[in-house]
């Protein structure tokens, strides 16, 4: 397992860490020449307090299955990705321009439309939309911000160039095992840190904290803010009892709040009610309200939805949001980018098709066995065909539900996704991985230092999702100038 760079070889993909056998990248150097002082006594050893810190901790994850829900640890590997900071600051200003533009947009769709009648957009794209909710029209939140965060998927191709693969704009998810990541890596190696500059990312809980309390109806230092998680059988709750503790916030379920005759919100304490300013929901759209959305819902609260509208508490998420969370709109983003704010967009999207069109849905049905096939609404990695890995019948079966349904499907090439050193068993191997930064916006707009890297743990595989079989990394965004 002694990490011996010479018999390391990536090709054909563009490592992250290792330009060729023997060679690493300039940023990477200081972090490789460590790894290759350690024999196998010590690799082990790190690896060991890695999985150690990862229970003490309590970082899990939930994976359902076959009726039963199941925690995980969170599967970490201990060689981090390395990113220069030059790079990141171009990652950065792409990912402020891509909020600013899509949150205009979404304000834009709830009130005069303006981008439809300027025919940039066809309306079929709204018109079809599972997220968009006639609830919201007529609504502008605070700054005119809906999507106040948003985690961002990008990937790097055989150049090492990034790309946006899409935008997560609902319930995000993840940036506790971003903060995660760093601290393990922390406990395994805390020499790097004395002699590398690496950028910090522990301050994601006070940006969080601060946009949140920037749309609290309430000007005052310390609003009351809650983070509304469905409860302790939801796959993110151990991110939704983190991000409470690490803000101060009260972590609440549906039941623990009310909707007074005023239409504030409330929240039940043993001393009696106390108001609500802000609430971080954790919960989709149609359990927000059983009022106005889904009447069956015990997630959610009666009345929120008259409370928010009516200006008496901040929601972040917005409801609605996810309108600008479609895959089939993610192909119109370089155009929204140029219609708000008359710029080129930084970041390029990955090529897509959108099967509702003619000429698209032809050439993706011919060529299956070459693309990605998405469903617009589906998060986690779940209904997807990776055309070049599936078989003669599952693409049988996917033609058939791309002509039932041509809408709800975009497809994308695949991509040569970069790849790092990871530890798989006693070797060191390539893997693909991906890196989700997370974007606050508010009356100002943060990007974390890097972000969440998911790594695809199964040789050969692109998908990179835990819930999949996938794994992660810390990220370190390297100051190379210091």
């Amino acid at each position: 397992m002694a990490f011996d760079w010479k018999q390391y070889d990536p090709k054909p993909f563009y490592d992250e860490l290792i330009a060729k056998p023997g060679k690493p990248r300039k940023p990477a150097k200081p972090l490789t020449d460590y790894l290759s002082s350690l024999d196998d006594t010590e690799i082990q050893s790190r690896k060991a307090a890695a999985d150690s810190a990862i229970l003490e901790m309590g970082i899990s994850f939930t994976v359902y299955t076959e009726g039963e829900n199941i925690d995980r640890a969170w599967p970490f590997d201990i060689i981090p990705r390395v990113i220069t900071k030059t790079e990141w600051e171009r990652v950065t200003r792409g990912l402020e321009q891509r909020l600013t533009a899509l949150n205009m947009f979404i304000n834009d769709i709830y009130n005069k439309q303006q981008i439809f009648k300027d025919k940039i957009i066809p309306r079929y794209v709204l018109k079809q939309s599972k997220n968009f909710r006639e609830q919201c029209v007529g609504i502008t939140p605070p700054h005119g911000v809906w999507a106040h965060i948003c985690g961002t998927d990008l990937v790097r191709d055989g150049k090492g160039d990034f790309y946006v693969l899409e935008d997560n704009l609902r319930v995000p998810s993840g940036v506790s095992y971003m903060l995660e990541n760093r601290q393990v890596t922390k406990r395994v190696f805390p020499e790097l840190f004395e002699s590398s500059s690496i950028l910090p990312v522990d301050e994601y809980p006070t940006q969080l904290f601060d946009m949140l309390a920037s749309i609290s109806p309430r000007p005052q230092d310390y609003p009351e803010i809650a983070v509304l998680t469905p409860g302790i059988y939801n796959s993110a709750y151990f991110e939704h009892s983190f991000l409470a503790q690490r803000m101060g916030a009260e972590l609440v379920e549906g039941a623990d709040l009310v909707v007074g005759d005023d239409d504030c919100v409330y929240m039940r304490t043993i001393d009696g009610l106390e108001r609500v300013d802000v609430i971080y929901r954790r919960i989709d759209d149609e359990f927000l309200d059983p009022e106005v959305f889904n009447p069956d819902s015990m997630l959610g609260v009666p009345g929120l939805m008259r409370a928010w509208r009516k200006g008496n508490v901040g929601l972040a998420n917005a409801p609605g949001a996810g309108v600008a969370d479609d895959k089939v709109m993610y192909a119109y983003v370089p155009e929204v980018i140029r219609y708000y704010l008359d710029e080129e967009p930084v970041l390029p999207n990955v090529p897509t098709y959108l099967c509702v069109n003619d000429k698209d849905r032809e050439y993706v049905l011919d060529h299956l066995d070459e693309l990605v096939v998405k469903p617009a609404n589906e998060s986690g990695g779940y209904g997807m065909l990776v055309g070049p890995h599936a078989t003669k019948k599952q693409r049988a079966e996917f033609a058939q539900l791309i002509q039932k349904d041509p809408r709800n499907y975009i497809a994308q090439p695949t991509l040569d996704l970069s790849v790092a050193p990871t530890l798989c068993g006693d070797d060191i191997e390539p893997r693909h991985l991906d890196l989700r930064p997370f974007i606050l916006q508010g009356v100002r707009t943060d990007v974390t230092a890097g972000g969440l890297t998911r790594v695809a743990m199964r040789k050969g595989s692109l998908v990179v999702n835990s819930s999949q079989g996938g794994g992660s990394k810390d990220t370190w965004i390297v100051d190379e100038e210091n």
